[in-house]
């Protein structure tokens, strides 16, 4: 999936993963998309509700290794 920007959240545990996201969000126009790399699994659950309360959309999961990838389109 192609991004428009690139969040570093590996080495981070919960909650910064969505803190580190929702500061980075506010930066964007919407329809641009972040990439999110981490790796803490919780990130794979915590996105998608992250996505619910704040009507941003929630595009998907890839998985490379030990990163994982979640991809946040702004709305």
């Amino acid at each position: 999936m192609q991004a428009d920007v690139t969040l570093d959240c590996v080495g981070l545990s919960c909650p910064m993963p969505i803190v580190k996201t929702s500061q980075k969000m506010k930066e964007l126009s919407p329809g641009q998309i972040l990439e999110v790399l981490a790796d803490d699994e919780g990130i794979k659950e915590d996105i998608p509700a992250w996505c619910n309360t704040t009507g941003n959309e929630f595009l998907g999961v890839e998985e490379e290794g030990n990163t994982i990838k979640v991809y946040v389109k702004k709305t």
